[in-house]
């Protein structure tokens, strides 16, 4: 026991170590700095602060760590230190395309997958690392495949839980030119795992353990930071709905690909097809939702019975009273509601308070009120489409002070 929480210990030192730790937290800060920039631009303020990705990287990505640890341990999941240190070289690669969608472990795992499938077919020379691209077997490519599939199903969960959570508001222009809103969710998650590696520290005590073995009869801990990232954009309908679907399905290939792995061990050259079809899983289920996004009508968008709500400051009296992204402020004070300007004048009204008609977005009217506090957000905390002959005022202000 003593040995097994020495090794527990130094493992997790050593994640401290691993230079994707640093370089993930670095990106997500980058991620919220940029955020807050575009929002401001597009609507003089910002939603979230700039800490807000930051601080969505790690509390669930532990907890999905820890289930993981304990469901590779219990199976004697091994992994060799190469593949480790392929899937980081990999992770730290498709970083550089700024594209935060090939950060999903499909791509990082998988591109790692078939790198060793190459190395060891062609026995290629790798500097300072030979040795341990040599000494590889046959059952890392299940082991490999099964992790694949549990950090799948781990993303999936991840974007219909977090990834719901902070969709940023943002203007776009239709292909005619029209000023319409959209929303876009850029996160990065950890997800750290005790994984057992070919070692001289411990020896596992039962006779069926590990279960998929590379044939070393010792082993030891190391705790490894694995990076999902996700970048999607949402125009044609609700965030939480486009975000949940999407989610549903990436959990659903998460599970088709851990079956289809498991059955992999027994037959290891399964396991380069599972690879490849969880990549194009993957895949299709990104250009899926693009396309239907696509051939949807615009959500965000002028409407005729009143101001469509595409963003909610958090802690603001909108935020207090409920209202949600996707409702439609048809009166405010008595008043009918056709544009943002209306909106403030009817606002001015009443300082102290505020009486708001509202559809929600299932149709249905609703009614919400509150009394108004000095300090409290002028205009109540709501984001709107600005109107485009607003916006293109704004733009000819901006090029005249420059």
């Amino acid at each position: 026991m003593q040995l097994w929480l020495f090794e527990l210990l130094k493992g997790t030192g050593k994640l401290f170590l691993h230079p994707v730790f640093y370089y993930l937290i670095f990106l997500s800060g980058m991620l919220g700095v940029s955020r807050v920039k575009r929002e401001r631009k597009n609507f003089h303020t910002r939603t979230f602060d700039a800490y807000f990705e930051l601080r969505q990287l790690f509390p669930i990505g532990l907890l999905l760590g820890l289930v993981l640890t304990f469901v590779t341990i219990i199976a004697g999941l091994t992994l060799p230190f190469a593949a480790i240190l392929l899937i980081a070289v990999f992770t730290l690669l498709w970083s550089l395309t700024t594209n935060i969608r090939f950060m999903s472990p499909v791509y990082t795992v998988g591109a790692a997958f078939f790198a060793i499938t190459l190395i060891a077919e062609y026995e290629w020379t790798i500097p300072l690392f030979n040795d341990t691209f040599q000494s590889l077997e046959d059952k890392v490519y299940p082991a490999m495949v099964i992790l694949l599939g549990l950090l799948l199903i781990s993303e999936g969960i991840l974007i219909s839980k977090n990834a719901i959570k902070g969709t940023s508001p943002k203007l776009v222009k239709s292909k005619r030119g029209q000023l319409v809103g959209a929303h876009e969710v850029k996160r990065f998650w950890i997800v750290p795992i005790f994984l057992l590696i070919p070692g001289e520290a411990l020896t596992l005590p039962f006779e069926w353990w590990p279960v998929f073995t590379i044939g070393a009869e010792s082993y030891s801990l190391i705790l490894v930071p694995f990076a999902i990232g996700l970048n999607q954009q949402i125009q044609g309908m609700l965030p939480r709905q486009s975000i949940q679907l999407q989610g549903r399905r990436v959990t659903t290939l998460g599970v088709m690909i851990l079956i289809l792995a498991v059955i992999g061990y027994w037959f290891p050259l399964l396991s380069i097809v599972v690879a490849a079809l969880a990549i194009i899983g993957r895949e299709l289920i990104f250009l899926m939702q693009r396309l239907k996004d696509d051939n949807l009508p615009f959500f965000f968008s002028k409407k005729n019975n009143g101001l469509m709500i595409i963003g909610i400051i958090p802690q603001s009296p909108a935020d207090k009273m409920g209202l949600q992204v996707g409702e439609l402020i048809s009166k405010i004070n008595g008043v009918t509601i056709k544009d943002e300007q209306v909106f403030y004048e009817a606002l001015q009204k009443n300082r102290a308070h505020c009486k708001l008609e509202v559809l929600d977005i299932n149709g249905e009217v609703r009614f919400v009120q509150r009394a108004l506090y000095e300090g409290d957000h002028y205009e109540l905390g709501i984001l709107f489409v600005h109107n485009q002959k607003k916006f293109m005022n704004e733009s000819v202000e901006e090029q005249v002070k420059g």
